[in-house]
């Protein structure tokens, strides 16, 4: 019987455990269905209930834990959208959240920092993924800001007290907290800047869910950034009140620009319709504080950011109610299990004690209890809101006096400053007076009324200074009241904390208490149900039995308490069991969760780190593919660039070209540097194939620098004798071939540690001997034998013109023999030409000569002829040179005009050869008549000389061109059976062959420029000085005519001519010399 008495304790210790357990999982089916519906890839603004679940869950749970493990299974690399709703909800947490979710955040710093990285990098469609790398650095700022200064709350609110004890009276931690509050703005700051960029700030845009979705989170960054400007405020003043001004002018350089962005920011988020219902934005002071004045601290007010009443929003599901304090899913209410026992216990005994229970007193009486508090709690919230209002009106009463005084002040300061400065002028007036005291009487009696005045006004000066100290003490006074109403309202708030706590803590003992009597009433009623059983059997046993079955009874009722007391203390062995039990399962699936979550973050940081290692393997194969594929690409650009110095050996193009044996040793030194510069590049590489940076720049010295040898090698072989010329090509050649294999050795991997440049080397030091072998050997000549040189020069110049004259009757002779009519015609006006233009040239060197003698004889005094040669070695060496250039250019035009005849040459050809006597003659004058006197009349002979070796020059070309129309074959142009169609396609194509024939003339002429240039800049003549010099010998060659009257393009300038030539080398003379 009494084993039934212990039911209700194992009923509701049971019902207990199932409660907290079905409330657990309540809790975490809410958090799930809130964080699912905050944090998703749709482009809508996060809803304030689910956020403020979500919040409400960390203060329940006393941290960020649930929220972190749902949020660490989001895929926020799949959705940029989704990543920067995910940074909304999180910063909520870290602002509104318990005071512990920042630890917990912490823990999780890498996954943010990541998200941040990888968005950073990648841009999708909806422009999100710069926006969530933003927000993912800011929230990365605040967690390390708050945890390094903890004693400054996440939502940045902090009274003065707290925040002057974290900033501390150390000047270095207040300059570092200062940079720290700068740059946690500047991240504020580029969040909402970016933003802002995205949107156009019209009404439109911003009433839209896709931008609503963006400026949702600015609501937190506007509340960040009104306290981190006051803080910032406060420190910088700080700051100047223990630093000098120079040294901080960077922080107020920083502060000036973080508080025009501020302002621009909060004037436009204060104009978009988002935000008129949501915040009300503070507004910033037209101009910045002005830290130089101390006093500039009073005048700032701190921006107050207000957050308006949140209406409430309609319900979406049954999922979405609000958590009810009490579960009733697994039981029905107590009224309504109770009711069906009362009506079969009233019928079977009826109703105890006449229908009155004391249950039911119990009852009323907590109801009244409960009114009673609910009436006191009103009443307390209703003192506390006429408090509330009276300190209000006492602080904006405060504030207006306050206000009122601040206006005096500044009156009162201006009235100081307005007599301040009639007492200045009352001075000056009164030292004027002084100074004229003993001229005028009339101004002692002005001195003694300005003193008078003087007088009253210092009384009216310490009147007004004495009101302003008390407008002052006032003032503080006003300050002090509203500090102390501050810290009153403050009480009132804690108060209406601790009441508004009281209460439900009150109400929650009266439910705990109604639970309990309900409880009681159960067991009692239990309790009761026993005793009339037991009455009833009792009743029975009496009547039926006889007075010998009373033992019998006695006997049965001692067996069943022992019984009852045996069940008691099996049913509580049971009951400690059952706990022991439940506790085991909970450690051991507790201990069973720590396994599997660690046992997961191990496969995860060994998947981890077998990725990275697989990562990095494949980088570095890819590094050194890329520096092999580097090298490859280098090294097929220098073969395509010596193949083309190669391609230029066998160019009929460039046979024109020449160039000179000491700039061509100055090349080959530089090629053997460059080939030691290869060699220690390769061994390097062959060390570290991670890095061919080295080889690289060595080899494109390399083709570069040996392309150019092999050119310049090339080009001196034209101007030197046959067997070295050949020499100097076939080593040119070797040398490219040596290097284009050394090249091909270094493209395959097999062969790459084999390839040497050592051959390289030998072909470029052979090309080296030669072309010191072809220097010019002037330098070795005494300076006696200048004399005679300069006799031997023109004497061979002379004879070298005679023998010219003598080949040119034997082409005259042998063409009358071979042709007839218009050829023999042709050839014999052109032969005549050149024999009249070579007899004129040696009137001008017979005229040189003679001025040279008359030189000579006028200026050497006792001196001998080859003293003065020796003493003016430079006239002399130029003398030389024109000499030889004459000599030279008669024998090349021979054999121009020989090729002519025999109708194997060019005819252009005889007209540049025509063009170089010319300028080799001009050389010649210029050289004579540097030291020749202006009167002399030898002189005027070798001009008029001159003149005729540019006439009969002029002839040669003339008659050239003469006979080369009258050779040339013209076909007659009958376009009388073409079409309309087919003549406009010849026109066309004729038109085509035009601008291609000008297109190649004007490329010609640029090359031809360039290379008369280059030719000035070797032999060291400026480019103005040449092109006057042509230009006073009327040597400028003569505009070409352009190719077809319908070109477009104007004629080109004409070009420089080509300078003097230079001394050439001590070789046996070509056959045109013998």
């Amino acid at each position: 019987m009494n084993s039934i008495r212990q039911v209700p304790s194992r009923v509701k210790s049971k019902r207990t455990e199932t409660h907290l357990g079905a409330e657990r999982e309540h809790f975490e089916r809410q958090q799930l269905s809130s964080i699912s519906k905050a944090i998703n890839s749709t482009e809508t603004p996060v809803k304030e209930k689910h956020a403020r679940r979500i919040i409400l869950g960390t203060h329940r749970e006393k941290g960020a834990f649930t929220f972190w493990s749902y949020a660490l299974g989001l895929p926020l690399h799949s959705s940029a959208i989704l990543s920067w709703k995910f940074c909304h909800v999180l910063h909520k947490v870290l602002r509104d959240g318990h005071q512990n979710s920042l630890q917990d955040c912490m823990r999780h710093h890498s996954n943010i920092v990541d998200t941040g990285i990888m968005w950073g990098n990648l841009r999708d469609r909806h422009g999100y993924g710069q926006l969530v790398s933003l927000y993912a650095k800011l929230l990365i700022t605040k967690m390390e800001f708050h945890t390094k200064h903890s004693e400054i709350r996440t939502n940045l609110e902090a009274t003065d007290e707290v925040f002057e004890r974290t900033v501390g009276t150390d000047i270095n931690n207040v300059f570092q907290l200062t940079v720290e509050v700068f740059d946690y703005m500047d991240a504020e700051l580029r969040v909402a800047e970016a933003v802002l960029r995205q949107l156009n700030t019209s009404i439109a845009i911003s009433t839209m869910t896709s931008g609503q979705c963006r400026l949702a989170p600015l609501i937190q960054v506007i509340q960040d950034c009104s306290h981190l400007y006051h803080y910032s405020v406060k420190l910088l003043f700080k700051l100047h009140a223990c630093l000098p001004a120079d040294t901080l002018q960077g922080h107020r350089d920083r502060f000036l620009d973080q508080f025009h962005s501020l302002k621009t920011f909060f004037n436009k988020a204060r104009d978009m319709l988002f935000f008129k219902r949501l915040i009300q934005i503070p507004r910033l002071p037209d101009s910045p504080p002005n830290f130089l004045r101390a006093s500039a601290l009073a005048e700032h007010v701190k921006p107050v950011v207000v957050m308006p009443d949140e209406e409430p929003e309609p319900e979406e599901a049954e999922e979405d109610e609000p958590e009810s304090l009490i579960d009733i899913s697994e039981a029905p209410p107590p009224s309504m299990a109770a009711q069906p026992q009362v009506d079969i216990f009233d019928q079977a005994f009826g109703p105890p004690n006449n229908g009155f229970d004391d249950r039911d007193l119990q009852i009323e009486s907590l109801k009244r209890e409960i009114e009673l508090l609910r009436a006191e709690l009103e009443r307390i919230k209703g003192e506390a809101q006429r408090y509330i209002t009276q300190l209000k009106s006492q602080i904006n009463s405060l504030e207006a006096e306050l206000e009122e005084q601040r206006v005096q002040k500044q009156r009162a300061l201006l009235e100081n400053e307005q007599l301040r400065m009639e007492l200045e002028a009352t001075r000056r007036r009164n030292a004027e007076h002084e100074s004229t005291q003993s001229l005028f009487s009339e101004a002692e009696k002005r001195s003694q009324a300005t003193e008078q005045r003087y007088n009253k006004l210092k009384e009216k000066h310490a009147e007004l200074v004495s009101n302003h100290a008390e407008l002052l003490r006032k003032s503080a006074d006003t300050v002090k009241m509203l500090s102390a109403t501050q810290e009153t309202q403050e009480e009132v708030e804690r108060t209406k904390q601790q009441l508004a706590f009281e209460v439900e803590r009150v109400r929650q003992e009266a439910e705990m208490k109604m639970e309990e009597q309900k409880f009681e009433m159960d067991k009692l009623r239990r309790e009761m149900d026993e005793k009339n059983a037991e009455m009833a059997r009792i009743r029975s046993t009496l009547e039926t039995n006889t007075k010998a079955e009373q033992e019998k009874s006695s006997a049965v009722a001692s067996l069943q308490a022992e019984k009852e007391r045996l069940m008691r203390s099996v049913s509580e062995k049971e009951a400690e069991l059952s706990a022991a039990r439940q506790q085991h399962q909970l450690k051991e699936s507790s201990l069973t969760q720590d396994r599997d979550k660690t046992t997961r973050e191990l496969d995860d940081l060994h998947n981890k780190l077998k990725e990275k290692l697989s990562r990095e393997e494949a980088l570095q194969q890819k590094l050194l593919e890329e520096q092999f594929s580097l090298l490859q690409g280098t090294v097929t650009e220098a073969e395509n660039i010596i193949q083309d110095a190669l391609a230029k050996l066998d160019d009929p193009l460039h046979i024109r070209c020449t160039s000179s044996p000491d700039y061509l040793v100055s090349r080959a030194e530089s090629t053997l540097g460059s080939i030691d510069k290869v060699k220690a590049g390769h061994g390097d590489y062959l060390k570290n194939m991670n890095d061919a940076s080295g080889l690289l720049r060595a080899l494109t010295q390399f083709s570069h620098l040996t392309a150019d040898t092999i050119i310049n090698g090339s080009a001196t072989a034209h101007m030197a004798p046959t067997d070295h010329a050949d020499r100097l090509t076939e080593n040119c050649r070797g040398c490219a071939n040596k290097s284009l294999e050394f090249l091909r050795d270094l493209k395959s991997k097999a062969s790459l540690r084999s390839a040497d440049p050592e051959a390289i080397r030998a072909a470029v030091q052979k090309i080296l001997r030669l072309a010191q072998d072809l220097r010019p050997k002037g330098a070795d000549v005494g300076k006696d034998e200048l004399g005679d040189l300069v006799d031997k020069e023109m004497a061979s110049t002379s004879a070298a013109i005679e023998e010219a004259v003598r080949r040119i009757d034997e082409m005259m002779n042998q063409a009358r023999r071979d042709t007839e009519g218009v050829k023999l015609e042709v050839n014999e006006r052109i032969l005549f030409s050149c024999t009249d233009l070579m007899k004129a040239i040696r009137m001008l060197v017979i005229a040189s000569t003679d001025l040279q003698k008359e030189i000579v004889e006028g200026e050497r005094g006792a001196a001998t002829i080859k003293e003065f040669y020796a003493r003016n070695s430079r006239w002399t060496e130029g003398l030389i040179s024109a000499a030889k250039a004459v000599g030279w250019g008669a024998t090349q035009m021979v054999d121009s005009a020989d090729k002519v005849v025999l109708h194997t040459g060019k005819y252009e050809e005889l007209i540049v050869c025509s063009h170089e006597i010319a300028a080799s003659t001009a050389q010649l004058v210029a050289a004579s008549k540097v030291k020749a006197d202006r009167n002399s009349k030898k002189l005027g002979s070798l001009q008029q000389a001159s003149r005729h070796v540019n006439e009969m020059a002029a002839k040669v070309v003339a008659s050239t061109k003469t006979g080369q129309e009258h050779l040339e074959e013209k076909d007659t142009m009958d376009f009388s059976g073409l079409s309309l169609i087919k003549l406009k396609m010849e026109e066309m194509e004729s038109q085509v062959k035009v601008l291609e024939l000008e297109s190649q003339l004007e490329n010609e002429r640029l090359r031809l420029g360039e290379l008369r240039k280059k030719h000035y800049e070797h032999y060291g003549v400026p480019l103005d000085a040449a092109a006057a010099a042509g230009d006073n010998n009327g040597l400028r060659a003569p505009s070409p005519n352009p190719v077809a009257p319908s070109s477009p393009k104007p004629s080109k300038p004409a070009l420089f001519k080509k300078p003097a030539l230079a001394s050439k080398p001590n070789v046996p003379p070509k056959a045109g010399f013998r």
